[in-house]
Parts: C-alpha cells; sequence; structure tokens
C-alpha cells in the first residue's frame, strides 16, 4: 500500500513517535500505511522550523497531512488561526483527528480530500510536504489547485527535496504565481514559499 492510497484490509499497528522542537516535546499516534510511519519525517521538521518564524494568521491548510505532523505543530503554536488538514488517506485522516483531541486543539479541522476535491474555501497559507511517490501529475497539481484556492496576498509553502526535484519544481512554481523564493536549504530538503499577489486594476497605473 502506498500512503496516498486508502487500504481497509492493511493490518493496523498503532505507535506513538515524538519530536522536539524548540525545547517543546510533540507526541503523536502513527499507524501502518501512512506517510513515515516510523518516525516524523526530517522534511517536514525542516518546513515547520520555517513556519514557526513566520508570522500566521487567518485561515490555514495543510496539503497531505498524514497523522497531522505540520498542520497540528501550526495549530497548537498559532492558537489564533483556523486550520484545515486534508489526506486522501482516510487512515491518516482518522489518526490527525486523534492527535488533534489528544491535544485539546480546538482550531482544527479535517478533511478526508484528494487534493482539493473536497475542499471550498480560501486561504491566506497553504503548506505541503507533498507526496512525491504520487509522481510529477499529483506534485505540480497541487501547486497549481493551491494558487486557486489561496486569497489574494496569500502564501503557498512546500518543501522537497532537492534530489526529488526542487529546482524543477520551484521552475513550475514560478511559472503558476510569477514568484518563487528558496527560504532555506537544510540537509538536502529546500523550503519554498510563492505568493499570490493582487491583481492589477486599471487604478493601480
Amino acid at each position: 500500500m502506498q500512503y496516498f492510497d486508502n487500504n481497509n484490509d492493511l493490518k493496523s499497528k498503532k505507535r506513538e513517535i515524538s519530536i522536539s522542537l524548540n525545547d517543546e516535546k510533540y507526541s503523536f499516534i502513527s499507524d501502518n500505511g501512512v506517510f513515515s510511519k516510523g518516525e516524523v519525517d526530517y522534511g517536514s521538521i525542516a518546513l515547520i522550523k520555517v513556519l514557526l518564524k513566520e508570522n500566521l494568521h487567518g485561515l490555514v491548510l495543510d496539503v497531505g497531512c498524514g497523522y497531522g505532523t505540520i498542520g497540528l505543530i501550526l495549530a497548537k503554536n498559532f492558537p489564533s488561526c483556523m486550520f484545515t488538514l486534508i489526506d486522501v488517506n482516510l487512515r491518516a485522516c482518522t489518526l490527525a483527528q486523534e492527535n488533534a483531541k489528544k491535544w485539546n486543539l480546538t482550531n482544527v479541522n479535517i478533511l478526508e480530500s484528494d487534493i482539493f476535491s473536497n475542499v471550498k474555501s480560501q486561504f491566506d497559507y497553504i503548506v505541503t510536504n507533498p507526496p512525491i511517490r504520487a509522481g510529477k501529475k499529483v506534485i505540480y497539481s497541487i501547486f497549481s489547485q493551491a494558487y486557486e484556492h489561496l486569497n489574494e496576498n496569500g502564501s503557498l509553502f512546500i518543501v522537497i527535496r532537492k534530489s526529488h526535484g526542487a529546482e524543477s519544481a520551484q521552475k513550475y512554481i514560478n511559472s503558476v504565481f510569477n514568484n518563487c523564493t528558496l527560504l532555506k536549504r537544510d540537509k538536502g530538503f529546500y523550503i519554498y514559499r510563492a505568493n499570490k499577489e493582487k491583481m492589477k486594476t486599471k487604478e493601480d497605473f
């Protein structure tokens, strides 16, 4: 089973994994059939470190949330924001809900969604550690649809390994957003930000 698929026949074997960030410990319930089931992957950690330094506000969407690593840590640190976490994998969504409940988070909504299929809202931020094994077509669809689901002046944040096509991804995102900035390199992972800039009107000229 791929972590971006559903397989109800896969035997469950829940476990607890944890990470420490900024002197705070975060524990998650994980299971078979989800991304990075045995430990929090470093790409997510690298992206979280960058995002914790941002002044997040408003509505935030985590695409491909898994058991909730990125979205839930951000929700805990930015309690005034409202977070939506989505994943195509129902087991991952269920785990994210368990973890949100365990953490007593009230600013989180979790949806099963094939990319943006069940997403009707607009957001101020979209964050993703995209499912590389799903292939370029899926990943690039996340980037292009993110533009459509961002409010004006909203931002997309992504993390991707250089060896998995980070520089090509940057070029594609730039073709969609007309900008894409490399924020940080961290152990082979590249973190990018793209802004949905306000459309110019006649009054702006």
